[in-house]
């Protein structure tokens, strides 16, 4: 299994060696002599654990001989010398000390002893299997766990996680970790469900001057940081405390079929996983949906997963969003499906969401995936037959079916004629859409869009694709959300790449702001303005253009992207629990002069007679471009 790319930021690894007294680790370490040098840290490294607070001769504290040590695991992870040393066997004992005495923790700086500490293990053990047999022999596991456990604080548990995920990452120190795995496997779901609401209960909440002091010494490396940039600095590190919990409870799942149980047995946490997404600081870590896949690969995960409704609308939630783990959502309800055990509750919660995307080709990197969700779907056998669906979910495979089979068959038996002939109609049924649409007449406009999707051959992708983004902004205007968010998925399923429709990207935005859900909102606003962006600066035929101008994105979906970032901070829901943030939830219409969106997209010209988002053209009465 793959591990998650850890990017350490510079500011925490600050050289504390030009800020701490000469010591007995930095006169050791540069000595020139070698054999000197290694027998002065052999000595050093046995002493540590056992002295006083002081830290031994020269002055130098146990908190700085330690932060020395994890300064350089973090410069030279793979560097033998110093776990060969007794680096790593003096980081274990000295996280056992420190949870055995209390008194001893509190003294001077010790408080920031076990954090190093156990830092410095996950640095060691990070890419080298050698120094993690070295950590699983010094007994470094046991305290570890109970560092996850919550025994000190969110920040020793943070570390503490870190470490244990590499621990459990290689073949030979794997079945160490696994002999906790009964213990560890609920402190680390635990960890992941509570970490945000515990970070901002113990320390976001609180006034800096309540804050626990070498809490925030250790975000600022010695140096001093600002109210707001401890709150960034503690959303950074709860987003790595929920990843680095989720990454070793993957870890024990890819390589331990029996851990599935265990980890299931939260339903609490089953639920909420898959928005486990790690925030925008966490983008390369699949989190959530990445442990939700491998749980899937077995019966007792599939079992408990379908039988989690919260946690199939989840899944149903990612896999028709712009995310990057889109596609790890699919293969979930995939797996779930192919399991004759778990189909029909798979199908009867999921269907109606998935026939939204059965015409996507490639995401990701899996081909065809709009075939595997229909063959998925149209099961047919005696086992399925025998048991009811829902309505939405019969009516949903019913549409399927007769999309995907009977339609498909009736246009391959057509002359080519008779499927030119449709085409024209299905132009003209779409010319008279937009013109009621203008008109104001809303729902002759879905009359005429939703006929002519009926006539367009399912071989004219780009045609329906307009179509259906059409449909989705007619749902708009009659405030129908649920239903813009269907019209506009199967507009973006049939853009070549994926997802890759300018202007459904925003009226899904629309539709996801409309049901209050941010970060689906903000996702499809970030990939909308990355397409958007990225034509006008290919576009050289515009007067803007020729000038040499920045492109610049429409205000609308500026202040958009602005109101769904502050809903989908780290910190935002427990905050709002706690103290209701005012404002105004409405977005406004998108603006209409000089604010760069009145230009037509090139790729989307067959539809600009609809455009009231950016034209300025709406019918009266019509605000497209607001929230509800």
């Amino acid at each position: 299994m793959a591990k998650i790319v850890e990017e350490e930021e510079e500011e925490e690894a600050e050289d504390f060696f030009s800020s701490s007294d000469c010591g007995c680790f930095l006169c050791a370490i540069k000595q020139p002599d070698a054999r000197l040098r290694r027998a002065s840290l052999a000595d050093f490294f046995r002493e540590l654990p056992y002295c006083d607070d002081d830290g031994g001769s020269n002055g130098q504290s146990c908190a700085a001989a330690v932060a020395a040590v994890w300064r350089a695991a973090m410069a030279a992870p793979d560097d033998p010398e110093l776990p060969s040393l007794g680096a790593i066997r003096c980081m274990s004992l000295l996280l056992a000390r420190a949870l055995a005495d209390a008194a001893w923790r509190r003294r001077g700086d010790n408080a920031r002893v076990p954090y190093y500490a156990a830092h410095a293990i996950g640095s060691y053990t990070i890419r080298s299997a050698a120094h993690a047999e070295l950590a699983v022999a010094a007994g470094a596991v046991r305290p570890l766990v109970a560092l996850l456990g919550g025994a000190m604080t969110w920040v020793e548990q943070r570390a503490a996680a870190r470490a244990l995920g590499h621990l459990s990452s290689y073949d030979a120190t794997f079945p160490a970790v696994a002999r906790h795995a009964a213990e560890a496997v609920p402190l680390a779901a635990r960890a992941a469900s509570t970490c945000v609401a515990d970070v901002y209960a113990t320390f976001v909440a609180l006034p800096p001057s309540r804050r626990p002091r070498y809490q925030r010494e250790l975000m600022a490396c010695g140096g001093g940081l600002g109210a707001d940039a401890e709150d960034r600095k503690a959303e950074e590190w709860a987003s790595q405390l929920q990843c680095w919990s989720l990454y070793f409870l993957s870890c024990l799942a890819s390589r331990d079929v029996s851990s599935h149980a265990m980890i299931c047995q939260d339903a609490v946490f089953l639920r909420d996983l898959s928005r486990m997404w790690g925030g925008l600081a966490n983008g390369d870590s699949p989190a959530g949906v990445g442990l939700l896949r491998l749980l899937c690969r077995s019966p007792v995960g599939r079992a408990a997963v379908a039988a989690c409704r919260d946690a199939l609308a989840s899944l149903c939630d990612l896999a028709r969003s712009s995310d990057d783990w889109q596609y790890m959502a699919v293969d979930c309800l995939l797996l779930l499906l192919d399991d004759r055990d778990t189909w029909h509750a798979v199908a009867d919660a999921t269907a109606a969401c998935l026939v939204d995307l059965v015409e996507i080709r490639q995401l990701g990197p899996r081909r065809r995936l709009g075939d595997a969700i229909a063959s998925a779907l149209l099961v047919d056998d005696d086992h399925v037959r025998g048991r009811e669906l829902g309505a939405e979910a019969e009516k949903a495979i019913g549409s399927l079916r007769e999309l995907k089979l009977e339609r498909k068959e009736r246009e391959e038996a057509m002359l080519r004629d008779e499927l030119i002939k449709r085409e024209i109609l299905a132009k003209d049924k779409k010319r008279q859409g937009n013109d009621s649409f203008l008109n104001g007449d809303v729902g002759k406009a879905i009359d005429l869009y939703t006929e002519a999707l009926e006539l367009c051959p399912l071989s004219r992708r780009r045609e329906r694709l307009v179509l259906h983004s059409n449909l989705a902004q007619c749902r708009l205007a009659r405030h129908d959300a649920d239903a813009a968010v269907g019209d506009a998925t199967r507009a973006l399923a049939l853009a070549r790449p994926a997802n890759a429709h300018a202007r459904s990207l925003w009226r899904r935005a629309q539709a996801y702001d409309m049901k209050g859900m941010a970060r689906e909102s903000l996702l499809d606003c970030l990939a909308f303005a990355g397409t958007w962006l990225d034509r006008r600066r290919q576009n050289k035929h515009t007067t803007r253009a020729a000038r040499g101008a920045c492109p610049k994105l429409p205000y609308c979906v500026a202040r958009m992207i602005s109101k769904q970032m502050s809903m989908t901070g780290l910190f935002a829901g427990v905050a709002m629990s706690c103290d209701k943030v005012g404002g105004d939830d409405c977005m406004p219409r998108c603006s209409e002069d000089g604010d760069g969106d009145d230009e037509d997209d090139e790729d989307d010209r067959d539809d600009d007679e609809s455009e009231g988002e950016f034209a300025g053209n709406s019918a009266a009465g019509l605000k497209i471009c607001t929230s509800g």
